[in-house]
């Protein structure tokens, strides 16, 4: 097997600037970045339904308005939701119960946002959080480095909950670069003792304008260790923004890839990437 192959699994009418998604029992839950919903995809049946997250929601919200909903984490029936902290205005964190099929919790993280920043000396305009993973006894935020600072930081916070006392460490990355520019965290998901994540290289100084896409990376960080042990360019074009694990087997891992493409349609394209479990740069 090659050590990695991508490919356009289906397309999602419906659903616009995809940012985030989780499987389960052939069932995807995403969410976009301009959107108040949280979708859910049937992937048996093509059947698409949606949930409101935020008051009046509706599936394109005018940029400086927008929760920016960029990140989910999972826990046992629990969805994590969370703003990415980039203006006032999106720094919301919503639980959504999995069971019932209906959000539980608002939580306002402006304090703990607030901290982050100043714990990780990133100043508040470069603040841009775009990958959450939960394993019940720590929180793995990624801050996505796309402001003047490039700071490309993984927060790791140990606590069961947000809102109760946390200890809370950070570590810099430098990732790869795509024509001069450096790529940046746009999410990840836990497999056993790895954080999966992926990067993507975007021409723009600035954590809430869009530049031109210059491409994606997955990229692994051994959680004992914290260090990156492998990045592998996959894409010159994409700008993937959600992963979740699709199947794990004993030589290979299948992820399901979202991407934001910055449009108002409501088309998303869900890709397959393979990975050898056996990899080395």
């Amino acid at each position: 097997m090659k050590k990695h192959t991508l490919e356009l699994l289906f397309q999602i009418i419906g659903i616009g600037s995809a940012s985030g998604l989780f499987y389960k029992d052939n069932t995807l839950l995403l969410i976009g970045d301009n959107s108040g919903f949280l979708y859910e995809y049937h992937m048996d049946f093509s059947d698409l339904k949606q949930y409101p997250l935020i008051k009046n929601p509706a599936a394109n919200i005018p940029k400086s308005e927008k929760p920016d909903f960029e990140s989910i984490a999972h826990f046992q029936d629990t969805l994590y939701i969370f703003g990415s902290g980039s203006t006032t205005k999106r720094n919301a964190m919503i639980e959504f119960d999995l069971r019932q099929k209906i959000k539980i919790a608002t939580n306002d993280l402006s304090d703990l946002y607030a901290v982050m920043q100043s714990f990780g000396n990133i100043k508040p305009e470069d603040f841009n959080l775009e990958g959450a993973v939960y394993d019940g006894q720590n929180w793995y935020l990624f801050n996505r480095g796309n402001g003047i600072s490039n700071k490309n930081m993984l927060f790791t916070l140990h606590a069961k909950k947000l809102n109760e006392g946390f200890s809370l460490l950070s570590n810099d990355y430098k990732l790869p670069k795509i024509k001069g520019i450096r790529s940046s965290f746009t999410d990840a998901v836990l497999v056993n003792d790895k954080l999966y994540f992926l990067a993507t290289a975007e021409d723009t100084q600035s954590p809430y304008d869009d530049g031109e896409v210059l491409g994606s990376f997955i990229g692994r960080i051994d959680v004992q260790t914290m260090k990156i042990d492998y990045t592998k360019k996959i894409s010159s074009t994409h700008k993937f923004e959600g992963i979740t694990i699709f199947s794990n087997s004993n030589d290979k891992i299948e992820f399901l890839l979202c991407e934001d493409k910055d449009t108002d349609e409501l088309k998303t394209e869900i890709y397959k990437l393979i990975l050898e479990k056996n990899l080395k740069n």
